[in-house]
C-alpha cells in the first residue's frame, strides 16, 4: 500500500475560495484504494461551517516551537467519502472570516502551517510515502524535508510533489522576512535557492527542491517555460522541465450532471438535451427579467471578474457585442471596475444583458443549464473549471487558446464536423468578437450543426478518473 498526503491550504467542501479546493477535494477519492492510501491536510479555520467543524474528532496536540515561543499545534480527523482529513488547528493563525488576509500575515501563518504539518505526522502515525504539496502556501516543506527534518529517520525517505495552480501567486516577501518566517539558513537565500530577484519566494523553494512538479494542463506545463507566462520563474521550470509534467485537472460528475441536478429547472441528458434543455433557459429568462425567448441565443459569462480572465476584451466590443442578437448573462465578484462596467450594461441594455454581482454556486449551476454558449476568453488558464462544466452541461466554450483552455476545447470544424466549441487564438477583442458571431451563426444559421457541437460536448470526458491514472503513474515512478 502506498501512502500518499495532499498537503494544501484549502478543500471543498471545508473551505474553498478557488480551483485548488475543488482539486484537493475530489482527487484523493479516485485512487485506487487498493494501492493507494491518500489522506489530506488543510488548516482548521474558524471559518469553516460549524456543522463540517461538528464532524472533526480531536487526535491528539503539542507544542512547537516556532518564532522562538511555544505554539499550541492540535490535530483533528474527520472521514468523508472514504478519505481521512486531517486538520491543523491554532486559532492565533487560523481565524477571522476568510482564509486568506493580510499578505504579511498570510505569509506567516503558512510557514507555521508547513512546519506543523510535517512535525505532526509521528504524532499521528502516518508515514506517507509521498507528501504531494499545492501551491506557494506549501512550498516550505520540501525545503524543511532536505534541511531540519532530513535527520530524523521517520522523514528521511519521504519524496516530494509541487503543485502549481497559478503560477502568478508566489508567496513574495524581502529576504529577512522571509528567512525569518521560514527559519531557514542564509544558504538558502541564494539565486539558486529560494532568493528570486532580491525577494524571498516561498513558491520557489517548493519548486527547487521537489522530487516531481505538476500542473494542471500540459499546456501550461509549456507555457510556464516562457517568460510571458512564467512570472520570472520561466528559467527556472526550464532547468526542471524533466521533473515537469501537466496533469489536466478535472470535475466530480456526480456534482456536474445535468441528469441529476437538483439545482435546475429541468434535468437532461445527451439523449434528450434537444427539447429539455431549452425548458431552463426559458426558466432563467423569467428569473432573471429577461424576455422570454426559446430560440434566442444565450452567452453566459461566470467567473472571478479579473484581467486575468480576458474582462478588457469584453469591455472593448462591449456595445458592439450587445448590439447582436443575443442575451449576456454574467456571474461574479471581483474588481470593482468591472463590477462596475457590468451594472452599467445592465442598465444599458436591460433587454438583454443580466450582471448578478456576487457569487451564488446554485444560480451558476443553473446558468451551465441554461446558456446556450460559454464565454471565457482569458489571458492565461492553468486549467480551467468553467470551460469543463459547460462541457458537461451542453452549453458550448467560447475560448482563447491558452493553457487548460486549448488541452480541453476542441475548435470547430465546418467541413470535418468535429470539435466541442469555438476558440481563438490572438489576445484581441474583434478577433474575440468575431469568434464570437462565428458561435452565433452556427447556431442561428446551421442548427443540425450547433446540435452537433453540443453532442460531441457533453459526451467529452473530463471526470478525475483519467488524472488520477496519470497521477498514480508518477507516485509509482517516484516510489519505486
Amino acid at each position: 500500500m502506498k501512502k500518499i498526503l495532499f498537503v494544501a491550504s484549502e478543500a471543498v467542501p471545508f473551505i474553498k475560495t478557488g480551483g485548488l479546493a475543488d482539486v484537493v477535494g475530489a482527487l484523493p477519492k479516485c485512487f485506487d484504494k487498493r494501492y493507494f492510501d491518500v489522506r489530506v491536510m488543510i488548516p482548521k479555520y474558524l471559518c469553516i461551517k460549524q456543522e463540517l467543524r461538528d464532524k472533526m474528532e480531536y487526535v491528539s496536540h503539542f507544542y512547537m516551537d516556532y518564532l522562538g515561543q511555544n505554539r499550541y499545534v492540535g490535530i483533528l480527523q474527520a472521514e468523508l467519502d472514504g478519505v481521512t482529513y486531517y486538520f491543523i488547528d491554532n486559532e492565533s493563525y487560523f481565524w477571522g472570516a476568510k482564509p486568506y488576509g493580510d499578505w504579511y500575515y498570510d505569509l506567516e501563518k503558512f510557514s507555521f502551517f508547513c512546519k506543523a504539518a510535517l512535525s505532526s505526522l509521528p504524532v499521528i502515525g502516518f508515514q506517507p510515502d509521498v507528501i504531494h504539496c499545492h501551491d506557494w502556501q506549501t512550498g516550505l516543506i520540501p525545503v524543511h524535508l532536505k534541511d531540519k527534518f532530513h535527520g530524523g529517520e521517520f522523514f528521511r525517505d519521504i519524496k516530494t510533489v509541487m503543485t502549481i495552480h497559478n503560477m502568478k501567486f508566489q508567496g513574495v516577501w524581502d529576504v529577512e522576512t522571509i528567512q525569518r518566517f521560514s527559519e531557514l539558513t542564509d544558504y538558502y537565500f541564494t539565486p539558486d535557492k529560494l532568493e528570486a530577484y532580491e525577494d524571498g519566494n516561498l513558491l520557489k523553494g517548493g519548486l527547487v527542491y521537489a522530487d516531481a512538479i505538476t500542473t494542471v494542463s500540459p499546456s501550461y506545463a509549456e507555457e510556464i517555460q516562457m517568460s510571458f507566462y512564467g512570472e520570472g520563474l520561466d528559467g527556472l521550470m526550464r532547468a526542471r522541465s524533466r521533473s515537469l509534467r501537466g496533469i489536466l485537472n478535472g470535475i466530480d460528475y456526480s456534482e456536474y450532471d445535468p441528469e441529476t441536478d437538483k439545482r435546475i429547472a429541468q434535468n437532461y441528458s445527451l439523449r434528450n438535451f434537444r427539447p429539455e434543455k431549452v425548458k431552463n433557459k426559458l426558466a432563467l429568462q423569467e428569473e432573471l427579467g429577461l424576455p422570454q425567448d426559446a430560440g434566442k441565443m444565450m452567452i453566459a459569462l461566470i467567473s472571478r471578474l479579473t484581467d486575468q480572465k480576458g474582462l478588457d476584451l469584453i469591455q472593448c466590443v462591449m456595445d458592439e457585442f450587445c448590439s447582436d442578437s443575443v442575451q449576456f448573462v454574467v456571474l461574479g465578484t471581483g474588481d470593482e471596475k468591472y463590477e462596475n462596467m457590468f451594472r452599467h450594461y445592465d442598465w444599458k441594455y436591460n433587454d438583454r444583458v443580466r450582471a448578478n454581482i456576487g457569487y451564488s454556486d446554485d444560480l451558476a449551476h443553473r446558468i451551465y443549464a441554461a446558456c446556450d454558449a460559454f464565454l471565457m476568453p482569458s489571458l492565461f488558464e492553468p486549467c480551467g473549471l468553467g470551460q469543463l462544466i459547460a462541457l458537461r452541461y451542453g452549453a458550448v466554450p467560447i475560448v482563447r487558446e491558452t493553457g487548460g483552455l486549448r488541452d480541453t476545447v476542441q475548435p470547430y470544424n465546418e467541413f470535418e464536423q468535429t470539435g466541442t466549441g469555438f476558440s481563438f487564438a490572438n489576445y484581441n477583442a474583434h478577433e474575440m468578437l468575431a469568434c464570437i458571431r462565428y458561435a452565433e451563426h452556427i447556431y442561428y444559421d446551421c442548427r443540425r450543426d450547433w446540435n452537433g457541437i453540443v453532442d460531441r460536448a457533453m459526451a467529452a470526458d473530463f471526470s478525475w478518473k483519467a488524472s488520477a491514472l496519470k497521477y498514480q503513474e508518477m507516485y509509482d515512478w517516484l516510489i519505486d
